[in-house]
């Protein structure tokens, strides 16, 4: 065994070890599919509504926009949100 230190990071550790700063990656993107899927065919087996599950999930997914848009400084979620907003808005 050697007696030689062992070097540390200089700056603070990161939060979390997410990837390359954090950032949502499509790892993240499958596992949020696959619970959202999971959710919703679990709450249809139940004898939900539908329009209840499509009102759950969808504001879930909007909470999850929002939660992004807000921790990751939230430019690029704006930007495709309003790209989306005037492609769809030029089809009619």
């Amino acid at each position: 065994m050697s007696d030689l230190p062992v070097p540390r990071p200089a700056g603070p550790a990161p939060a979390c070890g997410c990837g390359a700063a954090g950032r949502f990656g499509p790892t993240h993107a499958l596992i949020l599919l696959v619970a959202v899927l999971g959710l919703g065919s679990g709450l249809f087996l139940t004898g939900t509504q539908p329009s209840s599950i499509f009102t759950l999930l969808g504001g879930l997914g909007a909470i999850g926009a929002a939660t992004l848009t807000a921790a990751g400084g939230g430019r690029r979620l704006v930007t495709v949100l309003i790209e989306a907003a005037v492609r769809s808005s030029a089809g009619r």
